[in-house]
């Protein structure tokens, strides 16, 4: 294991052992702690109690956070004729198709988000190898083959992102940077915490939420208490 250094070690000396901590405590702990030479960024972790293994256990899907994730997302989209034009006008970086899965096979994954279009598959399909395992292959069932591709480019653009659960059950979201207000990261976190829990896979037995941790890219982890926060998220998002 390697060795922590003296600032990760005094940061850590802030987090009280054993003590679940409440959204709106650890939101504030976080932003004190966060004071890296750069803007870190806020992060979210769930340990669920999903089967991974299980097709009907997978968790996968999108949110749109309210304020946004705090970078810029370069989102590529395959189309042609029309589409393509309607999704440069809404501001997607990169646009074309066969061009661009020749390029991509080649070795470029300079993008954050790709989006295609149905029509397109029939090509990006060729992808699958490179891009999946990046989490960057269009999937229907994020929003992400869609002939509304202007629709998608823009909420992508303005803080939409996808979850999904990784093979141990967990999900990884960022929930911002610690530059944000606390109340800006609150609300992306209640956000996120309301997608996810509705999206409980009705195989999935026993705890859901076994586990909940907030952290920035720097920090130690904050662990949450997860019954707290269900509870005023009930009341914020009601």
């Amino acid at each position: 294991m390697p060795e922590r250094s003296k600032r990760y070690l005094a940061l850590k000396e802030k987090i009280e052992a054993g003590k679940l901590y409440l959204p709106e405590e650890a939101i504030k702990i976080l932003k004190e702690v966060g004071n890296a030479r750069f803007d870190e960024t806020v992060e979210m972790v769930f340990n669920l109690g999903i089967d991974p293994k299980q097709s009907d256990q997978q968790i996968r899907g999108t949110v749109s956070l309210p304020h946004g994730v705090g970078k810029q997302v370069r989102v590529l989209v395959f189309a042609q004729g029309e589409k393509a034009k309607e999704a440069q006008e809404a501001g997607a970086d990169y646009v074309g198709g066969e061009e661009l899965v020749a390029k991509i096979q080649e070795g470029w994954v300079d993008f954050d988000a790709a989006v295609a279009t149905p029509d397109m598959m029939r090509v990006v399909g060729r992808l699958g190898k490179i891009l999946g395992p990046r989490g960057l292959m269009p999937n229907a069932k994020t929003g992400t083959v869609t002939f509304d591709v202007a629709q998608t480019v823009k909420e992508i653009k303005a803080g939409r992102i996808e979850i999904r659960n990784d093979r141990y059950g967990n999900v990884h979201l960022p929930l911002g940077k610690v530059s944000f207000s606390e109340e800006q990261l609150l609300d992306n976190f209640y956000a996120a915490l309301d997608t996810v829990v509705r999206m409980k896979p009705s195989a999935a037995k026993g705890r859901y939420i076994k586990k909940l941790v907030v952290s920035t890219t720097m920090s130690p982890g904050i662990p949450i208490d997860v019954n707290g926060a269900l509870a005023r998220m009930e009341k914020r998002v009601a």
